[in-house]
């Protein structure tokens, strides 16, 4: 079955999100946890979270991939703001375990000047002081397209992250389909040539969600700019390869595309008509 839901408001509380994503079609979905561009987090209402997992448990609404703000960035070249980074992962781990065995996915950062290197050591020793072996959440490292000073535009880079993590089992990762198109990987013409590349430097093993974008950008361009999809350079045909890839089956797909819940709801029903498991 696949498992297909959008990036929902998450401003009125979970049980109003899985409500959302059930009317939309979905079977999973993503959130943030607090406002995109930072800031403080609304308090957790334990009733809702209650109510909201004896609902997702009840229609099979699961493999939920919360997101971070974009504001996070791990590896800035000011103390401060790699801080607020810091503070800000710590705090929604914790939160997380409200929703227990669920994703956590964030953009790794950009090193601001300092160097790839000293970017993906400044990541992984913050997570090496925040993640538990008590937490049920797998933090995931999202596919970039490496623009500017990002990191994570080569597959490369995010396993040199994860290779210094001490506690493997808490990590994974997202492939976004935009970015890693944007990044300069063809998966409309050799989709099986890169994910032998994936699963050769990082492993398949490790690959926990999808986001489902097309790109407004010609392969590798590096520019970062989603678009609905079947309206942009990979197409819809090439979309459709990736569901119904047998190394991504049964992963969650979250569309991060530029729409309104009308449009949500046909593109999770058209990519749903179009798997083939």
């Amino acid at each position: 079955m696949l498992r297909i839901g959008n990036h929902l408001p998450s401003s009125k509380g979970y049980l109003a999100m899985a409500k959302h994503a059930e009317k939309l079609g979905a079977n999973t979905f993503a959130f943030f946890t607090r406002n995109p561009r930072g800031g403080a987090a609304k308090a957790i209402d334990e009733s809702d979270v209650e109510k909201f997992l004896a609902y997702t448990k009840e229609r099979d609404i699961d493999r939920l991939v919360a997101h971070a703000p974009y504001t996070m960035n791990l590896c800035s070249v000011k103390p401060d703001i790699r801080q607020f980074g810091f503070n800000m992962l710590k705090d929604d781990l914790q939160r997380m375990e409200y929703t227990p065995n669920q994703y956590y996915n964030f953009h790794p950062g950009s090193h601001t000047g300092q160097g790839t290197e000293t970017g993906i050591e400044q990541i992984a020793a913050a997570l090496n002081q925040i993640l538990t072996p008590e937490q049920s959440t797998i933090v995931l490292l999202e596919t970039m397209t490496g623009k500017g000073s990002e990191i994570g535009g080569r597959f490369e880079e995010l396993r040199a992250i994860l290779d210094h993590v001490e506690l493997q089992d808490k990590m994974g990762v997202c492939l976004d389909t935009c970015h890693v198109w944007d990044g300069g990987y063809d998966i409309v013409n050799d989709l099986d040539g890169v994910l032998e590349e994936f699963d050769k430097i990082i492993g398949l093993h490790r690959l926990y969600a999808v986001h489902l974008n097309d790109s407004m950008n010609p392969c590798g361009a590096r520019k970062d700019r989603h678009q609905k999809l079947g309206q942009g350079h990979i197409g819809l045909e090439g979309l459709i390869q990736v569901v119904n890839h047998p190394a991504l089956k049964g992963l969650p797909f979250i569309l991060e595309t530029p729409n309104e819940d009308e449009e949500y709801a046909e593109e999770i029903r058209m990519m749903r008509e179009a798997c083939q498991w």
